[in-house]
Parts: structure tokens; sequence; C-alpha cells
């Protein structure tokens, strides 16, 4: 079933996965506070000028996607996390890095406010 919303997303989730959750939704609403927050392919998303990031909840860990591009000491920093695809993967075992996640949101909200600044540039 599609959830309605982010928070009917998180709810659907095992108490100790929705407090998990609820602090990736936090640290990302605090890095881009003027995206919109959406349901886009039956998961959490946020938008701005395009979609930012995206966030999952799995049996063992919470996924964030897309990969980090673009800023290579970012991609260092990820790669302990990344996936075979480059999608980042946190295991529920471990400490949330939410700072870095910020840091990641933050490179998204950079980038999406650069492809839009080109887009309009170019329409004129």
């Amino acid at each position: 079933m599609k959830p309605e919303d982010v928070v009917s997303y998180i709810s659907a989730f095992p108490k100790e996965v929705q407090a998990r959750l609820k602090k990736v939704r936090r640290a990302i609403r605090t890095a881009a506070p003027k995206a919109t927050e959406v349901i886009s392919y039956n998961i959490p998303a946020y938008r701005l000028n395009g979609m930012l990031v995206y966030f999952a909840g799995f049996k063992s860990h919470i996924g964030l996607y897309p990969p980090v591009r673009g800023d290579a000491a970012l991609e260092k920093a990820v790669a302990r996390y990344a996936g075979p695809k480059g999608n980042l993967r946190f295991s529920h075992d471990e400490p949330l890095p939410l700072g870095l996640i910020g840091r990641i949101v933050r490179l998204k909200v950079r980038q999406d406010g650069a492809r839009a600044a080109a887009r309009n540039k170019k329409r004129k």
C-alpha cells in the first residue's frame, strides 16, 4: 500500500526503526528547511527545484538516495556506507551519521540550486 505521507510511512515500521527514521527525517528537514516533503516511489522524498533526496527503511538498514556525486571529500566520507550502486545504507547496528546526512543534503541543495539557475539562465 502506498503511504499517504511521511508520518504514515514511518509509523508502519517497528518502534526502534521508527525512532531512527524520525532522526533521518529531522536531519534532512534541518539541512533543507525550504524543501517540500513528498512520497515518491512509495518512500519519503524531498523536493526543492527538483528531487533532492529520498530515504527508506528496511529490515537491517536505512537507505539514502541518490548517490553522492560532485564533492570528493564527501564522497570519501560516505564510502563506507555506499552500496553496490552508490546508494547509502546505514545499518541499524550502528549509530546514524546525522551530521554526514546533513552535509549530503546541503550538497544536494547547492547542486539543485545550481541546476535551477542554469535552467533559468538558459531560458532567458
